[in-house]
């Protein structure tokens, strides 16, 4: 059974996702909250598997919500739920540690296929999804970040060239199936490298993956 932790400042928005998780044999609503503290406290209390994350709540946002959850360390995984054609902080909210975005209007069946996904552990995101979003917010980033040389990143000393090359790829969105395509690997290799290179660089998921990987600047904006 998932456990979920609704956050939105929206009450008739609670209730449209809870209705649709309940619905559902495999999921369980174990709470609601009305602003990032209020999620905070609950997540300490209950620890839900996946956390529904509104970005724009009332004093204490989504995205700081999310820095702190994850700061704990705890098993939580946070799925952002967002107006991402207005919403210009979904890219913050992925660096604060989310797994993953959702629009607000995606289909139910989106949303809840979502919701397994992070709960197992896979980013949300598709890549070439997430490889847009990263690109139309890398000015966020201080400019220094997107001009300077990097220095040589210590997340990526204990990577193998192999590793590297892989993580580079993941960043310019390439799935797995792509990834044993076009360099003549077995699909389970892969997955064996992606799972190396986040144990090895402390990502929590795919999506921290290309963050890491624009960060480092083994990928850079189209």
């Amino acid at each position: 059974m998932t456990t979920v932790l609704i956050a939105d400042d929206q009450p008739m928005q609670r209730f449209g996702f809870r209705m649709l998780l309940e619905s559902q044999d495999d999921m369980t609503v174990i709470g609601e909250a009305a602003n990032g503290t209020e999620a905070i406290r609950l997540v300490d209390r209950h620890h839900p598997d996946v956390v529904l994350m509104d970005i724009r709540m009332p004093g204490l946002d989504g995205i700081e919500a999310t820095r702190r959850i994850v700061a704990t360390g705890a098993r939580t995984r946070i799925l952002i739920v967002t107006t991402f054609d207005l919403d210009e902080y979904a890219y913050d909210g992925l660096r604060a540690g989310a797994s993953g975005f959702l629009v607000k209007d995606a289909q139910p069946e989106e949303l809840l296929a979502g919701i397994r996904a992070v709960a197992s552990g896979d980013a949300v995101v598709a890549p070439s999804l997430t490889r847009r979003l990263l690109d139309a917010y890398i000015h966020h980033l201080p400019a220094s970040a997107t001009t300077d040389p990097p220095a040589e990143d210590p997340r990526l000393s204990s990577l193998t060239e192999r590793e590297r090359e892989i993580l580079t790829v993941i960043g310019q969105g390439w799935t797995n199936t792509e990834i044993a395509e076009r360099l003549h690997l077995a699909e389970s290799t892969v997955k064996t490298h992606v799972g190396r290179i986040l144990a090895k660089t402390g990502a929590r998921d795919r999506v921290q993956a290309v963050i890491l990987a624009y960060d480092t600047q083994l990928v850079t904006p189209a």
